[in-house]
């Protein structure tokens, strides 16, 4: 067998809306495409026994041990794959449950599809399926753990952290949306101008000042002290015989850390001697130039965060230890406690396993102990010196044992050093009692608190901290989300596109739009190119200054990853024409009207799906939306508009010359369409189309119809504002018009229009596009030859696989196929093409350029334009 390709689909997709995360592989099954499961031999038993976990996929049986029966009767690789790459990521820690295997139309080869928690795992899991179904189908030994534990090994490495995740899981439940930024735990919630960031327990809210200042635990402790904040004595220094000094001061037993050090990293607990201090220096200095040397208080060590000002949780931390039973060694004891359930992988579950450290080996030698000695029943042996659960400490939850006095000092603690998210760590011999009365201290004030031991604690009531995280950054009334309107369809989409941002924009917001032509922001370009994919809706997404967001969505983008956004208010399908069809397994117009559909199935529930009424496709997939349709059509006939408006619908009409919105009885109308620059005095009655629909998705987001119309006559067509879009050039003898056209329909747009064009000859530049079929090919070149005079043929840029010999002989069948007496001729270049065309054009000639790199072709024109009229004014 052989994986032909792996792509992971983030976003909604032609599988699914509702599961974003997706991994599609393309899998030729070669050889075994004759070989389902009942004709290997020994095949079930040796799946059964190597995954006997698979018992659970039901299947299509829909019953326990469901797959294992199809096994049993046979079904194709494909399939089991699926099931396998499935079950190995659970088997790994990562719920998964949806799979798809689809075949395609070429014989043997399968899109397997499954979903993922972590993307590389995903990925890994795709490879690691197609290797374990070979060594089943051979009966070969293979270690399934190793995968298993690659897998682990690779989400630890790619995972959010869990205090990130935790709240991120809380932003999902609240359907705020989410991005990653970068590959470490930087997290974008919300859209455009209503995000905010954060990394780990910091936001974008926290205290730079505040931060440094929690890092310096000497200026902490002295400014809690001041406060009246009852904290351990002690002082810094840098050498030995400044430590000397402080033991002198204070005397044993004593903590040494490092000054600006966290997470217990370079801290010596309940050192007694000063051979041990040295060596607490030393390892201290490893973390930090100065160091930190306090009396050690005894006691428990407490955790209590506050969020906003508020005590939301409170631990009691115990170091990584194991109790002995009189009969097992240490590391018999550390083997058994690594087995509980509830200790994994990194931070993969509840708790960390014990790992046998130098710290450990120092706490046992100080003890006389090895990792082979019998401690007596019931001894705690500590393994290490923390109580971090990274390090496999444990926490039990103390938060309602908090006496209101130490509530009340840590959020005073909270206000006294600025922090949004802080964690209080205190050494007393309970919370129950006020810290002055038991002799307790504050220890130190962490930023970027951890929350594992909050959010499932080894023992009592797990807290969800990340709740008030998510109450702070979005109050009540604080919107996370920007209206975003998003485009699709064949041909029309840029136009669209570009006429709704100006709509928006001029209601005053500002607006980013992404197009075929590039980005923009408040009408700046920032990227030029195809710009209409996931990676560049998510561009304006993220930018912090868009308040609305209209973004072009084509084919290409929602088939390679799914859309770059999990929602739309409202999406637009301008039509479903014949385009791109032979590629990525789309042949037919209803495969293309699914790829499309996705847009207008991500809409949110009361949003609103703008349809092309006048397109069959386009109708029936309004049948299976779950939010409000709208058509737009330029039949004011159109039964479906009728049907629509009858049952209290909208529609967008093109009615007796007029842009006119309908519902029910009553309808607006909003301008003449001759009236509206974009439409070519109403000539062009494909614009009209994209008119309607802009003007439909305007009216149903709210916008008055005055200020509607108002847009649509100051959108004035051109190349700088609808690039490679009618645009036309107007010489003094001739004129030369540009256009995007590439497939029939758009070739029979432009024919429409130059049927209503007065000229004493029409030229014609066209190539053929190497990506599309023989049929679409000749189709287009049949439309050239029924709309001009005389045709040059130019060559594409990228010709995708054919010669320039194949693609010109189909244009040739396709000329010669209207029947008419048309003149072409071969110029390979589309420079050369436009400067021969312009250069022999006769008085009154209309010449049409098809360009495919439009900023080139307008270029080449516009030189020749400010000649002639260089020359006028000098004449």
């Amino acid at each position: 067998m052989k994986i032909l390709k792996i792509q992971a689909l983030r976003g909604p997709n032609i599988w699914s809306t509702y599961r974003k995360k997706l991994i599609q592989m393309r899998l030729d099954l070669e050889e075994m495409e004759q070989y389902p499961t009942n004709k290997i031999e020994g095949f079930r038993e040796r799946i059964e026994a190597m995954l006997p976990s698979l018992i659970t996929h039901r299947c299509s049986e829909g019953v326990r041990g469901g797959f294992f029966k199809r096994v049993e009767t046979g079904t194709w690789m494909g399939h089991v794959i699926e099931h396998i790459a499935l079950e190995i990521q659970t088997l790994a820690g990562m719920e998964t449950g949806y799979g798809r295997t689809r075949e395609t139309k070429t014989p043997g080869t399968y899109n397997v599809v499954f979903s993922y928690v972590e993307e590389n795992v995903g990925i890994y899991a795709a490879e690691a399926s197609v290797r374990i179904a070979e060594a089943l189908i051979k009966g070969e030994e293979y270690d399934v753990q190793a995968d298993i534990q690659r897998m682990k090994e690779i989400r630890e490495r790619v995972r959010l952290g869990p205090s990130t995740g935790s709240i991120v899981e809380e932003a999902i439940s609240r359907d705020i949306p989410w991005i990653r930024l970068g590959t470490n735990s930087l997290v974008q919630l919300g859209y455009g101008v209503n995000q905010v960031r954060f990394q780990a327990t910091i936001t974008d809210k926290t205290s730079h000042i505040a931060v440094d200042m929690a890092s310096d635990k000497e200026l902490t402790k002295r400014m809690l002290s001041a406060a009246s904040i009852p904290v351990a004595k002690g002082s810094i220094c840098s050498t030995e015989e400044g430590l000397k000094e402080i033991i002198d001061d204070i005397g044993y037993p004593i903590v040494i850390k490092p000054l600006d050090g966290n997470h217990g990293k370079g801290a010596s607990i309940n050192v007694t001697n000063y051979e041990d201090a040295l060596e607490g220096l030393e390892f201290a200095k490893k973390y930090s130039r100065r160091v930190i040397v306090e009396r050690f208080v005894t006691g428990f060590d407490f955790r209590v965060l506050v969020i906003n000002n508020k005590v939301v949780a409170a631990a009691k931390r115990e170091p990584a230890h194991v109790k002995g039973n009189g009969t097992d060694t240490i590391q018999q004891l550390i083997d058994t406690e690594n087995r509980d359930p509830r200790r994994g992988y990194g931070h993969e579950n509840v708790l960390t396993e014990i790992t046998v450290d130098r710290d450990t080996e120092d706490l046992l030698a100080k003890k006389g102990y090895t990792l082979e000695t019998i401690p007596e029943d019931g001894e705690v042996v500590y393994l290490k010196s923390t109580a971090n659960l990274s390090t496999g400490g444990t926490s039990v939850d103390v938060t309602d044992k908090m006496h209101p006095e130490n509530i009340f000092i840590c959020e005073r603690i909270a206000r006294v050093i600025g922090l949004d998210i802080c964690g209080i760590d205190i050494m007393a011999e309970n919370l129950t009692q006020p810290l002055k009365e038991n002799g307790g201290v504050v220890l130190e004030v962490n930023a970027a608190p951890g929350f594992r031991m909050h959010l499932a604690p080894a023992e009592g009531l797990p807290r969800n901290v990340a709740a008030p995280v998510l109450d702070m950054l979005y109050p009540p009334g604080k919107p996370s989300r920007i209206p975003i309107i998003a485009i699709t369809g064949t041909n029309g989409k840029t136009t669209t596109t570009r006429l709704t941002a100006h709509i928006v924009k001029n209601n005053g917001y500002k607006v980013g739009f992404t197009t075929s032509d590039g980005i923009y922001v408040q009408n700046h370009m920032l990227d030029k190119g195809d710009t209409t994919g996931p990676l560049s809706a998510e561009y304006i997404l993220k930018d912090p200054t868009v308040e609305f967001a209209v973004l072009e969505t084509a084919r290409g983008g929602i088939l390679r990853s799914g859309l770059g956004f999990n929602r739309c208010d409202i999406g637009i399908i301008t039509n479903i024409k014949e385009d791109h069809l032979g590629l990525n397994d789309v042949h037919t117009l209803k495969d293309l009207a699914n790829v499309k559909s996705v847009v207008v199935r991500s809409i949110k529930k009361d949003g609103w799906a703008v349809l092309n009424a006048d397109d069959p496709e386009c109708v029936r997939i309004a049948e299976d939306l779950d939010c409000n349709v709208a058509y737009f059509s330029m039949d004011e006939s159109n039964p479906v508009i009728h049907e629509c408006t009858k049952k209290g619908g909208i529609a967008a009409v093109y009615e007796e010359g007029y842009v006119t919105i309908k519902k029910g009885e009553w309808k607006i109308r909003i301008d003449k369409a001759s009236h509206i620059p974009l439409t070519l005095g109403g000539r062009a009655r494909f614009m009209i189309a994209n008119v309607l629909a802009a003007t439909l998705a305007s009216y149903l987001w709210g916008f008055k119809t005055d200020d509607i119309c108002l847009s649509l006559n100051t959108f004035i067509p051109g190349a700088a504002q609808t690039p490679g879009r009618m645009n036309i050039f107007e010489f003094r003898k001739f004129r030369v018009l540009i256009d995007f056209a590439h497939n029939p329909a758009g070739y029979k747009a432009v024919e429409e229009f130059l049927q209503n064009v007065e000229a004493t000859r029409k030229i014609g530049i066209i190539a053929g596009v190497g990506d599309r079929r023989d049929e679409d090919i000749m189709e287009c070149a049949t439309i050239a030859a029924r709309m001009f005079d005389h045709i040059i043929i130019r060559q594409d840029k990228h010709l995708r696989g054919r010669t320039d010999e194949n693609i010109n002989a189909l244009i040739i069948r396709g000329i010669e196929k209207a029947g008419r007496n048309v003149t072409y001729e071969m110029i390979p270049r589309e420079n050369d093409a436009i400067k021969h065309a312009i250069n022999n054009a006769v008085e009154g000639s209309y010449i049409v350029a098809l360009s495919d790199v439009v900023a080139n072709a307008i270029e080449i024109v516009q030189r020749y334009l400010d000649k002639e009229n260089e020359e006028f004014i000098q004449n």
